[in-house]
């Protein structure tokens, strides 16, 4: 299996309401340093059951998000219940 796939099954099982930090995916998927590479993965990924939006910042701040921009993150971490 590839870092890109199981960076996307890891988000793929981050629950509504939830978060997890770049750097914690790319932990959980391997490569602790990768932080910058599951965001680009993030960055390309279109797939609409992966949950990319639930994929924030170490430093507490949202990122950006490929469909719409940290406004709409936003929008959706909140419409799931999340504390941001």
């Amino acid at each position: 299996m590839t870092f890109r796939e199981k960076v996307l099954d890891i988000v793929r099982t981050i629950p509504k309401g939830g978060s997890m930090t770049y750097k914690q995916v790319a932990t959980k998927a391997g490569n602790s340093k990768a932080a910058r590479g599951v965001g680009a993965i993030m960055r390309t990924n279109y797939d609409p059951t992966i949950p990319c939006h639930r994929v924030v910042r170490s430093d507490g701040s949202l990122g950006n998000y490929n469909r719409g921009g940290e406004r709409r993150k936003r929008a959706l971490l909140r419409g799931e219940g999340a504390r941001i």
